[in-house]
């Protein structure tokens, strides 16, 4: 009976360990604004808030704490969706996470050398925007939301994420590209 309940407790631990949240949950409400440093876009050099600059359009919102190839390849295809729903105003942006002041100017770099015209970049303190709730664990969190509610929430640890995965969370795209009146 006890090693039964003891495996119990092994599993759900297992489980749960498994399971990590990252930023706002779909259904919710975007926790508010905040005002992170921009690296590039209109107001680069300057602190601008992304969630008050795109209202209730639709966006993609990307936190991530650094930059790996698959990051970069999930940015040009979000920039690449972004300038195909300019009709829509869609945004999108990526804020990193970070401690590391080094990681600014590679982000400028990554900017300029993937000719980046739609999605901003931009950077924020580790923990991230209060209220947000982006976990430590988490790498990369990919929040989709229109008229400031969540749609869809990918979350991804160190490594995690995959060329497929790029797929899914662009398979969300009309969570927040088509009206609600149209969605099935």
């Amino acid at each position: 009976m006890i090693r039964a309940a003891v495996f119990v407790l092994m599993m759900t631990s297992a489980i749960q360990a498994e399971e990590l949240k990252s930023g706002p949950q779909v259904g919710d409400k975007l926790p508010g604004a905040f005002h992170p440093l921009n690296l590039s876009g209109p107001e680069a050099g300057k602190k601008n808030c992304l969630v008050c600059q795109n209202g209730l359009n639709p966006v993609v919102m990307i936190f991530a704490r650094e930059i790996d190839p698959t990051l970069t390849a999930l940015i040009k295809k979000v920039d690449g969706a972004t300038a195909a729903n300019q009709k829509i105003e869609m945004g999108s942006f990526v804020v990193f996470c970070t401690p590391d002041e080094e990681l600014e100017p590679k982000i400028k770099e990554l900017a300029e050398k993937e000719k980046l015209k739609h999605c901003i970049l931009a950077t924020d303190n580790p923990a991230g925007p209060r209220g947000y709730k982006i976990a430590k664990d988490a790498v990369i969190t990919v929040v989709l939301y229109t008229n400031r509610e969540i749609k869809a929430n990918h979350v991804f640890r160190k490594d995690e994420m995959k060329t497929e995965d790029i797929v899914k969370i662009l398979k969300d795209l009309p969570k927040i590209t088509t009206p609600a009146t149209e969605e099935k």
